[in-house]
């Protein structure tokens, strides 16, 4: 095999030198404070068997899609997923994804066009912003949910448009997925409906937290009717894998024809869909429920825990199941990090440039399954550690 190209290798040993190369984790052993599975489904029996029974119910033996959606992928348990969304949502339409990222790529690169002004907020997950650059509308970021600043960009654009057909979309998350804080959303909705503005939100990190059995913090507000579109990802809370669009019957149709990261790759097989249906199952039902209590219960003990130990001033305020402990440097978080997992916490240190330089941090996600005692403990090996380095 031929040598990297010297550029791709030269970045390579940029990174190496300033200490900020990736590379795949080990398996960390410990007390999860670390992944996305919220509620434990990821790891439910209950689930997995239910899964399972579904696609014996349906005499589905089939390993695979066997091609795109639009092709011969299109089986049974789409549909019965797309119902379901909708029902669970209050949505017109719901449009399945392979991904959170594939939603993300082919919402923001089909759907605005040139001319059409994207204004998002600048801690924006990475995949919108990877869609938006694949997209012919201008684009500009607002600062992280200030409300003023993003009125000011719409006054502007607003007072030099000439274009009757331009618009303009807000992207926004409901949940940020690094600072585990929110936005105002009832506010954003209504400037959105005063300046005639298209809100976009993503869920990913509310679905199964927030509103009525789960259902993320737009159906939580009642906002729902407000939104132009929603992104749901089954990956978190709901502990396996997909994602979905809600909107109305006619995004749901121009997505179909235009967005590319739909058209031209295989679906789920009727595995992942199983596991949808069985999650939503489990999360809607009474034990669910009983998860989401933990969980809430968890955020809150956390939080005190830490205004106890006076270590809250690292944090940034959060009331959802991600807590980010903010430690400058790469070198010293990865040190810190080090310290709480050799005592058994599966803890990983978040490094620019997965965040601005300077902002390096701990990133902690709570869980139903934490216990009090595992929380406790952990906060008091975070203090110490935080005192030594």
């Amino acid at each position: 095999m031929g040598l990297l190209p010297k550029k791709l290798h030269t970045r390579l040993v940029e990174r190496e030198e300033g200490n900020t190369l990736r590379t795949l984790p080990k398996d960390i052993r410990g007390i999860d404070f670390s992944s996305n599975d919220y509620l434990g489904i990821a790891n439910n029996q209950i689930v997995f068997k239910k899964a399972t029974s579904i696609l014996y119910e349906k005499e589905i033996v089939k390993n695979g899609a066997t091609g795109s959606r639009l092709l011969t992928g299109n089986g049974i348990l789409f549909n019965e997923v797309e119902k379901l969304l909708r029902e669970l949502h209050n949505a017109d339409s719901a449009l399945i994804f392979n991904s959170g990222y594939d939603a993300n790529i082919g919402l923001f690169s089909s759907v605005p066009q040139r001319d059409d002004i994207i204004l998002y907020d600048e801690f924006i997950h990475a995949s919108i912003r990877d869609g938006i650059k694949m997209s012919n509308a201008r684009s500009y970021k607002y600062r992280h949910n200030d409300l003023k600043d993003l009125l000011s960009h719409i006054l502007r654009e607003k007072g030099k448009n000439t274009n009757n057909d331009r618009e303009i979309y807000i992207v926004t998350e409901s949940v940020f997925s690094m600072d585990g804080d929110s936005p105002d959303l009832k506010a954003l909705s209504l400037l959105c409906e005063k300046f005639k503005c298209n809100l976009i939100v993503d869920e990913a990190h509310a679905i199964g937290l927030f509103g009525s059995n789960g259902c993320g913090r737009i159906q939580e507000l009642k906002l729902q009717e407000n939104i132009f579109a929603r992104i749901i990802t089954f990956s978190k809370a709901l502990g396996c894998h997909g994602a979905a669009i809600l909107g109305t019957a006619d995004l749901n149709k121009y997505l179909i024809n235009f967005a590319r990261s739909f058209i031209y790759t295989t679906g789920l097989p009727p595995h992942a869909l199983a596991t949808i249906i069985a999650a939503y199952q489990y999360m809607t039902n009474p034990e669910g429920l009983r998860e989401r209590e933990l969980l809430h219960e968890n955020i809150a003990m956390f939080n005190q825990e830490k205004e106890r130990l006076g270590i809250s001033s690292f944090f940034i305020p959060s009331s959802s199941a991600i807590h980010s402990c903010i430690i400058k440097g790469n070198n010293k978080v990865k040190q810190i990090a080090q310290i709480i997992q050799k005592n058994s916490f599966d803890v990983r240190p978040i490094l620019s440039p997965s965040v601005p330089k300077g902002e390096e941090r701990l990133r902690f996600c709570l869980h139903s399954f934490n216990s009090k005692e595992d929380i406790f403990t952990m906060l008091q090996h975070l203090e110490l550690a935080i005192k030594k380095i």
